[in-house]
């Protein structure tokens, strides 16, 4: 019965993730772009067709319309179904691995942040204010909830710590290659997300994001004449994989001593 009730919750949270999906899809184009949230409503950005109900389900309606606005027959973009069905996936994972616990609080934070982040930063290669601003107040009530208000001004400390890091490692990078090798939202952003973890972790958690991206930068780098990188995914994704993984700063000593 216990399982069963897994099952059912989990897939109750990936059915509210395709719903968040849709809402980060709106977040992330509308406040790069500074746009009110709430209106104009949905509609088509080629023909203005205001969306009706049947035409805002996520991911079924990119797939019952084929693609395409019902109107003036202009491409969907594949992102907002990829968003849709992304956050489904994490919200549910969230939920299995964590349960109802105050972790599954923070899985669904850094969940949410990293696809509204995939929407702005691949758009138009920026993390807006805003948003690093409101889940970094969230984080730090989540942090007064999950440890107490001592231990989150800490923690407070830890991603300011972050931010210098980062911060160093942007001049240290501009004077190497001449031009501008990280972005202002990239440093804000770990700024942030160091105020998750012990720095050790939060510089693994780091290490993993640019493993991961350096293949990656590839098709960045010939589909972007600029040669900008958006580095702001992969740096959530890095905090993701360490807290999905389990990993703390114990067990990086562990290895560290073992190597």
């Amino acid at each position: 019965m216990e399982q069963f009730y897994k099952i059912y919750f989990t897939i109750a949270f990936l059915l509210i993730g395709l719903i968040f999906g849709s809402f980060y899809n709106v977040v992330g184009l509308r406040v790069s772009k500074k746009e009110n949230l709430l209106f104009p409503g949905s509609h088509c950005p080629k023909c203005n067709h205001k969306l009706k109900p049947y035409e805002l389900i996520p991911v079924f309606s990119f797939i019952f319309l084929k693609g395409r606005c019902k109107k003036c027959k202009e491409r969907i973009s594949i992102m907002y179904p990829f968003i849709e069905l992304c956050t489904g996936i994490l919200f549910a994972v969230s939920f299995y691995k964590y349960g109802f616990s105050t972790d599954l609080i923070l899985a669904l934070l850094l969940s949410s942040l990293l696809m509204i982040i995939v929407v702005t930063d691949l758009n138009f290669y920026i993390i807006p204010d805003s948003i690093i601003v409101a889940f970094g107040i969230l984080i730090f009530i989540y942090n007064i909830i999950d440890k107490g208000i001592l231990d989150a001004c800490t923690y407070v400390v830890y991603g300011l710590l972050m931010f210098g890091l980062m911060y160093a490692l942007m001049k240290f990078g501009n004077a190497l290659f001449k031009k501008e090798s990280l972005g202002g939202g990239d440093i804000k952003l770990m700024g942030i997300l160091g105020m998750i973890n012990k720095p050790i972790v939060s510089i693994t958690a780091l290490s993993l994001a640019a493993f991961i991206a350096l293949p990656c930068s590839i098709y960045f780098l010939k589909k972007n004449k600029d040669k900008v990188i958006p580095f702001g995914p992969f740096i959530v994704i890095g905090f993701i994989l360490i807290m999905f993984l389990g990993i703390d700063t114990n067990d990086i000593i562990k290895f560290l001593t073992r190597a």
